[in-house]
């Protein structure tokens, strides 16, 4: 069995997709995971990713982000 906890959730203004970060630990113990939700309409995309996985990620993101400028 794992413990599933709510991180964050927000829906993306183009599209319309909705996006569910949660931690996901397994009650055998091991490293917490992050799982990422994505439901488009009637359609899920879930995957569970380690914490270096994550971060790498989010700096990808940031990095693109911060190239941006706001409109």
């Amino acid at each position: 069995m794992a413990t599933v906890t709510p991180l964050e959730k927000f829906t993306i203004p183009l599209g319309g997709q909705v996006v569910e970060l949660q931690q996901l630990d397994h009650d055998a113990g091991g490293m917490s995971l992050l799982r990422t939700r994505i439901r488009e309409k009637s359609r899920f995309t879930v995957f569970e990713i380690d914490p270096i996985s994550a971060r790498v990620w989010g700096e990808a993101l940031l990095r693109w982000a911060q190239t941006q400028e706001p409109k």
